[in-house]
C-alpha cells in the first residue's frame, strides 16, 4: 500500500527530477589485502619511534651525560627525540616525489631498510654521539610516511575513505601501544630476565634487546612488501607522460605530476597548515608525557618506573586505536570532518592543563591514590579522542592534491613541513619542562600555560577548514 501511495502522480508531481539532489554513489568495497599490507608497514614507524621513550630518559642519566644533574636530561632526551624528525625532513619530499615517478615500492622498501639497520645502531649506542647518528640515519633513509599515505589515498576513494583511513589511527595506535611495551618491558633484561639474559652482552648493552625486537618486525614488514605488495603508481612510457600540443610544443598529460609550486595552493596549504600544528601539539604531548612521569614528584612529575611508564603510554596507544577502529568512520559520516577536527583539537587545551593538575593532586594524595590515577586515566581517554584529528585532516590533504599521480609530492611537503614542526616540538617542549622547573616559571608549570596558549590558537586555525572536504575534480581542471 504505501509503494502504491509513494507512486500516486498529481498537480505537485515535478515533470523533472531536481538535478540538485543527485543519488547517493555506491560505496566502493575495499581492497582488503593491500590496504592490510599497508597497515602492516605503517605499524613500523610508532613501534620503532616510541619504543625508546620508556627508557631514553634513563638512558640520557646512565651514560652520564648531564654530569648528575636529572633537571638537564629533558634537554638531551628531547634531543634525541627530535633528531629523527628534522632529518627526515631534510628528505621526506625527495622520498614522496620519487615515489611519484619510480613507484612506491622501491620507497617503501629502502625505508624498512634503513629503519631496521639505524635501530639495530641505536641498541649498540654507549655515546652520546652515536645516539645522535643512529637517529640522524633513521630520518635520512626513511621517508615512508608520506609515500603510505599515498599509497593509502590510490586504494580508496570518496565514497569509502572514511572506512580506509580510520583503520591508520587504529594500526597507528596498536604500534604506539606495542613499542613502549616492549621497550619498557625489554630493556635492561639481564635485570628482568637474568636466567636468560646473563652474559655480559646484555649488561653492556642494557637496551639493545627492545631494539633487535623492534627491528626484526621491520625485517619481517620488508619481506612481506618485497613479496605481495602490488605497485599503486607503475611506471609508465615517457611519451605517455606528454602530449603533442597543435603548436608542436610538449605539455604534460593532465594525471602527470606537477611542479612544487603548483601545489602552493588554497586548499593544500590551508590543509597542512592545520596538520602541522597538530602534528607540533601532538609530539610535544608524546616528549612531554614520559619526562613528566619518569621525574621526581617535587619537580611536576610522577617519578615512575620505566615499566609504569611502558604501560601508561601504551594504554593511551591501545585506548586509542579500539576508539578509532569502532567510532571513527560513523562519527565522521555523522558529525562531517571539520566538526570532528575541531572537537578533537580543543581537547588538546583540557590535556596539558591536566598535567600540572596530576601533579598537585599527586603532591597532596599520594602518588598512587586513586585521584591520581582517576585523572591519568581521564588524559588517556581525552588523548584518544583527539587522535580523530589525524584521521580527519589526512582526508583533507589527500583531497586536496591536484591529481593521483601528484599525491606522494603532495603527501611529502605535508610531511616535510610537519617534521620540521616534530622535530622543534620534543626539543621545544622538553627544554621548556627543564626551563620552567629550573627557574621555577609559573611555579614550574610554565611550560604547560604555553602549550596551553598554542592550543587555542590551532582551535582557531581549525575552524577554517570547510564543512567538506576538498574536491578533487574542482582542485584539478584537467
Amino acid at each position: 500500500m504505501s509503494d502504491g501511495a509513494d507512486n500516486i502522480i498529481d498537480e505537485q508531481t515535478p515533470l523533472l527530477n531536481d538535478p540538485a539532489t543527485p543519488k547517493q554513489p555506491t560505496q566502493t568495497p575495499l581492497p582488503k589485502s593491500q590496504i592490510a599490507l599497508v597497515l602492516l608497514l605503517q605499524i613500523c614507524e610508532p613501534i620503532t619511534s616510541q619504543s625508546i621513550y620508556p627508557y631514553i630518559n634513563q638512558l640520557i642519566s646512565e651514560l652520564d651525560i648531564t654530569g648528575g644533574d636529572e633537571r638537564r636530561v629533558g634537554y638531551y632526551a628531547g634531543m634525541i627525540e627530535s633528531l629523527f624528525f628534522a632529518t627526515e625532513a631534510m628528505t621526506v619530499l625527495q622520498w614522496s616525489r620519487a615515489s611519484d615517478y619510480v613507484g612506491r615500492k622501491p620507497v617503501l622498501l629502502i625505508g624498512l631498510i634503513g629503519t631496521a639497520l639505524s635501530m639495530l645502531s641505536f641498541g649498540l649506542s654507549r655515546t652520546f654521539w652515536m645516539l645522535v647518528i643512529s637517529r640522524c640515519l633513521t630520518g635520512l633513509l626513511n621517508g615512508n610516511i608520506g609515500v603510505m599515505k599515498s599509497v593509502m589515498g590510490e586504494l580508496t576513494d570518496s565514497t569509502n575513505r572514511a572506512e580506509g583511513f580510520s583503520l591508520m589511527p587504529v594500526v597507528w595506535g596498536f604500534g604506539a601501544t606495542m613499542g613502549p611495551l616492549l621497550g619498557g618491558s625489554l630493556s635492561r633484561p639481564h635485570e628482568r630476565f637474568p636466567k636468560y639474559f646473563s652474559g655480559s652482552f646484555w649488561k653492556e648493552y642494557p637496551y639493545f634487546l627492545p631494539c633487535l625486537v623492534t627491528s626484526s618486525y621491520v625485517l619481517f614488514a620488508f619481506m612481506i612488501t618485497l613479496c605481495f605488495f602490488k605497485e599503486t603508481n607503475p611506471r609508465r612510457k615517457s611519451q605517455e607522460r606528454s602530449l603533442e600540443s597543435h603548436d608542436g610544443t610538449k605539455t604534460h598529460a593532465c594525471d602527470d605530476p606537477v611542479p612544487l609550486r603548483e601545489l602552493l595552493v588554497y586548499p593544500i596549504i590551508l590543509s597542512v597548515s592545520n596538520y602541522v600544528v597538530l602534528a607540533f601539539l601532538n609530539i610535544s604531548f608524546g616528549a612531554l608525557l614520559p619526562l613528566f612521569l619518569a621525574m621526581p614528584l617535587e619537580i611536576g612529575g610522577l617519578h615512575l618506573q620505566p615499566p609504569s611508564i611502558g604501560l601508561i603510554i601504551g594504554s593511551y596507544g591501545a585506548g586509542g586505536a579500539i576508539f578509532q577502529a569502532f567510532f571513527f568512520a560513523r562519527t565522521v559520516r555523522y558529525f562531517g570532518e571539520r566538526r570532528v577536527f575541531i572537537a578533537s583539537i580543543a581537547t588538546y587545551l583540557a590535556v596539558f592543563l591536566l598535567l600540572p593538575t596530576i601533579n598537585r593532586v599527586a603532591q597532596l594524595f599520594g602518588q598512587q591514590s586513586y585521584a591520581v590515577w582517576s585523572l591519568v586515566a581521564l588524559l588517556l581517554g581525552m588523548m584518544a579522542f583527539n587522535d580523530m584529528a589525524f584521521g580527519t585532516i589526512f582526508m583533507y590533504i589527500i583531497s586536496s592534491a591536484p591529481n593521483k599521480r601528484s599525491l606522494g609530492a603532495t603527501n611529502g611537503l605535508s610531511q616535510t613541513t610537519v617534521s620540521i614542526a616534530r622535530a622543534v616540538g620534543p626539543a621545544l617542549a622538553t627544554s621548556l619542562f627543564s626551563y620552567s622547573v629550573e627557574h621555577n616559571v609559573l611555579g614550574g608549570y610554565g611550560v604547560y600555560a604555553f602549550f596551553a596558549t598554542l592550543s587555542c590558537f590551532a582551535l582557531a586555525l581549525s575552524t577554517r577548514l570547510p564543512e567538506k572536504v576538498w574536491d578533487a575534480q574542482t582542485a584539478s581542471d584537467c
